[in-house]
């Protein structure tokens, strides 16, 4: 085995390949002839599947710095080094099926990346540097411990595929409908309570699935004419059919703290507290460019994040909403989706901005 190894980086190295097969060779070092003298300068793709290997060398970046696909699917990775940041022309790294409990920061200098796959190991968080990551499309978490998303994660302006199902969230971040490029979204398999309100606004956004999230029980309004998966959700539900109150109540579980009311079709007066921060997003966020009226306001980060980020907007006129919601149930039962998804108790749940919008919402108009 040794023999034929040094064989194929010889023949590699005097011949220039552009692609190495180093699958099912029982490694569980590097080669280290792969690192001898100036490296492999013209190696584009390296395959590494199905090996016992347990890091990646740190002069990685400097033998093989033309790299632009990495496959180390099923291997005994425990972590990699912060030299992987080095690897300028990198565009898709499988990391797949491995021990990984941790993600360097330096994985954000990977500018060049565009798919990355990180399922089956045993990470329990993303460093905030995964948001610097423009160009990346794929991004596949599925069966690792991550109880949470990173924030910034809103940044991977290019991303179209997400895939995080079976983790331990609990909920996403809102900010995750700023993705316009994202067409599919799989969170099946977690312990999801509740959805952002704007999730599925994106026309982009077209297969969402959180099939098997016993706990979840409200789809935003945005998702009835999409792809959507969510057999066994609402599993453990309460209430008794017809009983549209306790149903509302059940599904609107988990809503994020900011929500400090929950309107009612005859409420009639919109919050001060609210109207005042509809205004202040109009101005911060509608004013003609070059434009400033007024002087600068220093708020709360808090504040500032809500008025870059609000909870959602309206389902009916789109008005961005902040404190209040005025939420309206459609159990799937009831609609036309009822024989596609038999295996789930979940309602449709729109959010409208006021009792106007609340009375005159039709989810299939």
């Amino acid at each position: 085995m040794a023999t034929e190894l040094h064989e194929t980086i010889f023949v590699a190295k005097q011949e220039r390949h552009k692609n190495l097969f180093l699958n099912y060779k029982n490694l569980k070092n590097f080669p280290v002839e792969l690192l001898k003298d100036e490296g492999l300068q013209f190696l584009e793709r390296l395959y590494m599947k199905r090996n016992s290997l347990m890091t990646l060398p740190d002069n990685l970046a400097q033998k093989l710095p033309n790299l632009i696909e990495l496959y180390l699917h099923s291997n005994n990775i425990v972590i990699i080094p912060e030299a992987i940041g080095n690897l300028a022309r990198l565009q898709s790294l499988d990391l797949s099926n491995n021990a990984l409990q941790m993600l360097c920061p330096e994985i954000g200098r990977l500018r060049s990346l565009r798919h990355l796959r990180l399922s089956n190991n045993q990470l329990k968080c993303l460093p905030p540097e995964i948001g610097d990551l423009q160009d990346l499309e794929t991004l596949d978490l599925a069966m690792n411990q991550l109880i949470s998303l990173p924030d910034r994660l809103h940044r991977c302006l290019s991303l179209q595929n997400l895939t995080v199902d079976h983790n331990l969230l609990s909920h996403v971040p809102r900010q995750l409908c700023w993705l316009h490029r994202l067409n599919q979204l799989s969170m099946a398999a977690n312990r999801l309570t509740f959805l952002p309100l704007d999730l599925g606004r994106s026309r982009e956004l077209q297969f969402v699935f959180v099939d098997n999230n016993v706990d979840l029980k409200g789809l935003p309004s945005y998702l009835y004419n999409k792809v959507i998966g969510c057999s066994g959700c609402g599993g453990s539900s309460q209430a008794l059919e017809g009983d549209t109150a306790e149903a509302l109540t059940e599904a609107l579980v988990g809503l994020p703290a900011e929500v400090k009311v929950i309107g009612a079709q005859m409420d009639n007066v919109v919050p001060l507290e609210e109207l005042a921060m509809r205004t202040m997003h109009r101005i911060y966020h509608h004013r003609p460019a070059g434009l400033n009226l007024l002087p600068t306001i220093i708020l709360p980060k808090s504040l500032l994040d809500l008025l870059q980020f609000p909870l959602g907007h309206c389902h009916r006129c789109s008005q961005a909403m902040f404190t209040i919601i005025y939420p309206k149930l459609f159990p799937l039962r009831d609609t036309a989706l009822a024989g596609v998804h038999r295996r789930t108790t979940v309602s449709f749940v729109a959010y409208c901005c006021s009792s106007r919008c609340l009375r005159t919402f039709d989810l299939q108009g």
